[in-house]
């Protein structure tokens, strides 16, 4: 089991630059996939980003390709959201997730068994 606890979120302007946070409890991070997801004002939420579980492979929504990035440092427990040229389309909750066992689905939030409480992203035009 681990908690998820999220932090980096608030407003910038559109072309800025944010970096979330999302910290896990617990002595088994190492063991669980990492994946950002992301839920507009009257929008389902969707996938954003993922990192396997040694931060060697990554993999992105099309829609953030080139201006995110997902990091992840194991020694800290922490896995990272770095968002630059930030549009008014990426205002959302942001959600940190961790996968405990392997899924072939890594893209989908089936994939994961537990949850952040969410960091808001406002962007402004």
């Amino acid at each position: 089991q681990v908690q998820l606890v999220e932090s980096g979120g608030g407003l910038v302007q559109a072309g800025g630059s944010l970096r979330l946070s999302c910290t896990a409890s617990g002595r088994t991070f190492s063991m669980y996939r990492m994946g950002w997801f992301r839920q507009a004002p009257g929008k389902e939420r969707e996938f954003v980003a993922t990192i396997s579980r040694s931060g060697g492979s990554t993999d992105y929504a099309g829609s953030v390709k080139g201006r995110f990035t997902i990091s992840r440092d194991n020694a800290k427990n922490t896995v990272y959201l770095q968002m630059a040229s930030l549009e008014s389309e990426d205002t959302a909750i942001y959600y940190c997730a961790a996968g405990a066992v392997f899924s072939t689905a890594r893209l989908s939030a089936t994939a994961y068994d537990y949850w952040g409480q969410g960091a808001q992203v406002t962007v402004s035009p």
